[in-house]
């Protein structure tokens, strides 16, 4: 199949690599040219803007952007892709956006004879190179089906969430309840290892009682507790800070256009915000213990 892809930064590269190496062929586009390319040398053929990607006989058109507004601006604006696009090319926004965002532009798209799908994802950069990434998929179940064999070449869950918009509801949904979960593990682990507790002793109690969850047992925001969290490799890697706090913000702006109470997830984009004014942006986002914590 005959695929463009817009935007080929830390998780688009390697998505795009992947549909190479599941035997697609692809017309590719990125502000930075060394982006460019490695998809280039990789098989790629270059393309000089979106709505030139949009211009190529694909049959399927990937974006993945740093935020809302670049989704605008890329499909909506006087240059491009819904001014050069085919009608039936099938458009797929792998962004994590505003769902109100994601909604208009497939609003868009499907006036003019697109369709499209919201697919934001969940995994990482690790997760995007080996080709595992959770893809949460919003619009028509017609183009979901559509679509499954083009995701399942970059990503090993791809579930459905409903109609335009709704992948990106279930992305920030669930990052919110992460970021909130995440502060409340680092409290717990400071708390017992302040009043005297060995820290893996503490996280083998709370990961085998009521206070179990992902962000104690499998990313455990204390040093040592376990190997492979980003803790144990000082904060590096993983998922950033940055990162974090914007997701946040997605799920506190979503939530006020519906007046919709999310009061532990202010205080946790509150949190991140402070932490990244501090200059810790760019670590992993369990190092908010050290907010909490002498370590």
């Amino acid at each position: 199949m005959k695929i463009g892809f817009v935007g080929l930064g830390n998780m688009g590269g390697p998505m795009a690599l992947n549909l190479l190496k599941a035997g697609h062929s692809l017309c590719v586009f990125d502000l930075v040219p060394s982006s460019v390319e490695t998809l280039v040398q990789a098989g790629a053929q270059a393309c000089s803007s979106p709505a030139d990607v949009a211009k190529q006989d694909i049959e399927v058109l990937v974006t993945m952007l740093p935020a809302s507004v670049h989704v605008r601006s890329v499909y909506l604006g006087d240059e491009g892709i819904l001014q050069a696009i085919k009608p039936s090319v099938l458009l797929i926004d792998s962004s994590t956006i505003d769902p109100q965002t994601a909604r208009e532009v497939a609003a868009a798209a499907q006036k003019q004879g697109n369709p499209m799908l919201d697919a934001p994802v969940s995994g990482g950069t690790g997760g995007a190179q080996a080709g595992t990434l959770t893809f949460m998929v919003g619009g028509s179940e017609e183009d979901y089906t559509r679509a499954q064999a083009i995701l399942s070449a970059m990503g090993k869950n791809i579930v459905y969430c409903g109609g335009a918009g709704n992948g990106q509801v279930a992305k920030i949904a669930n990052n919110m309840l992460l970021g909130i979960s995440m502060i409340g593990a680092a409290e717990a682990m400071n708390l017992g290892v302040s009043l005297g507790m060995d820290p893996k002793i503490l996280a083998g109690i709370i990961n085998t009682s009521s206070g179990r969850c992902w962000s104690s047992e499998v990313y455990n925001p204390y040093p040592g507790v376990v190997e492979t969290a980003p803790a144990s490799r000082n904060y590096s890697g993983g998922f950033g800070a940055d990162l974090m706090l914007k997701d946040l913000g997605l799920a506190t702006e979503a939530a006020r256009h519906i007046k919709a109470p999310v009061t532990l997830g202010a205080t946790a984009q509150q949190l991140y915000q402070t932490f990244s004014n501090l200059g810790h942006g760019g670590l992993d986002f369990s190092a908010i213990i050290k907010m909490m914590s002498k370590q």
